[in-house]
């Protein structure tokens, strides 16, 4: 039995890790294969998680580091800290508030949040309830005309950029979810995209070839899409450096390195054993961001070390959710930082700005 979320957080819940053991007991089978499972075997799902540990930094004795802070720009925003809530879809899955209970976190707590297309509330309901700054993902959608007409309406609502996902033309095949016979309930339907049809298939068609992938963005779309708005641009999903060079050439504003948590392509490369060539290849003219499996504060310090300029998390904060709503949210995001502070400290790092590879160890390089 699915039991009600909490209303006051247990003093065993001291990390991350705790609240995803917490969370198993607030969400239901089939929705929690949905949220936890990845891609065909899930060996990237949980490659993602493994890689951060086994980076090592170097502890460093006597640093002054008093006064420092874990504060970062991105677009001209000064946020708190660098953890940003990833899109997450349908969160009314996982607690009534769903995603105004995330987005209000997040502001709280001196962050963002993204928003996704594929929300369980209206994109404009989240902004008029959220507390501090949010971007809007957006899925293209069959045409040019139907995505933007969502871009407006993130525009008109007031969101600071849009998350354009490009690595996931057509879904993984997330066997667990297929075994677990998942499906989104009505009642947290994706309001935001309710009423924009898919065309048609012929009955022969092939479901990829002839008809996802037909639908799917191209380079030239993503320059269209810039030329339609003043808000950045961000394409998530990035992984090789080739695809991160063209980016930039096209006007994407920001990548975030991603696999999609797992969930396209298994046996695709960690996020983490990718960052450092997208770093290269974009020669510091655009943020990067990185996302996947991270735990942990140090897992934050250690991307930045490689040169990402924030983080996100998904699982973690869903987890928080799912157990203690808005409040959830916020501790867990309390949690990492004071993780990342405490990581900061042991390490001789001020401020965000002042980590960089020498944190890590050669040996685990």
């Amino acid at each position: 039995m699915v039991k009600p979320a909490l209303t006051a957080i247990p003093q065993d819940i001291v990390s991350a890790a705790d609240y995803e053991r917490h969370a198993r007991e607030h969400i239901s089978d089939a929705a929690w294969a949905y949220l936890q499972g990845g891609a065909g075997d899930e060996l990237t799902l949980n490659a993602n998680i493994n890689a951060w540990p086994d980076l090592k930094l170097w502890p460093r004795a006597l640093a002054e580091v008093a006064g420092g802070h874990t504060r970062c720009q991105l677009f001209g925003e000064e946020l708190t800290h660098p953890i940003i809530l990833a899109p997450v879809a349908t969160q009314r899955l996982f607690h009534d508030q769903g995603e105004l209970a995330t987005t209000l976190a997040a502001g709280v707590m001196g962050g963002l949040a993204v928003v996704s297309t594929q929300a369980s509330v209206q994109l404009e309901d989240v902004a008029s309830h959220a507390q501090g700054p949010l971007w809007f993902q957006l899925y293209w959608q069959a045409n040019r005309h139907d995505t933007l007409a969502l871009v407006k309406r993130a525009e008109s609502a007031g969101y600071r950029a849009l998350v354009l996902t490009v690595d996931a033309p057509v879904s993984g095949a997330r066997n667990r979810e297929q075994r677990a016979g998942f499906s989104v309930p009505p009642a947290v339907a994706q309001t935001n995209v309710a009423s924009i049809a898919l065309p048609a298939l012929a009955d022969n068609a092939s479901p990829v070839f002839d008809g996802l992938m037909t639908l799917a963005p191209a380079w030239a779309d993503i320059a269209w899409l810039t030329s339609q708005t003043d808000l950045p641009i961000l394409l998530k999903g990035i992984m090789h450096p080739d695809d991160a060079a063209k980016a930039v050439s096209v006007g994407a504003r920001g990548i975030i390195v991603s696999n999609h948590g797992g969930r396209v392509l298994d046996t695709a490369p960690t996020t983490l054993w990718a960052l450092p060539g997208v770093i290269s290849a974009t020669h510091g003219a655009i943020p990067v961001i990185i996302d996947g499996g991270i735990r942990r504060g140090t897992d934050i310090l250690k991307a930045r070390a490689l040169g990402a300029t924030a983080v996100m998390i998904g699982r973690p904060y869903i987890h928080a959710l799912a157990t203690a709503g808005a409040l959830g949210v916020a501790h867990l995001i309390r949690l990492l930082r004071e993780e990342l502070e405490i990581a900061m400290a042991l390490t001789g790092c001020r401020t965000w700005d002042d980590i960089h590879t020498g944190v890590l160890a050669s040996e685990s390089l």
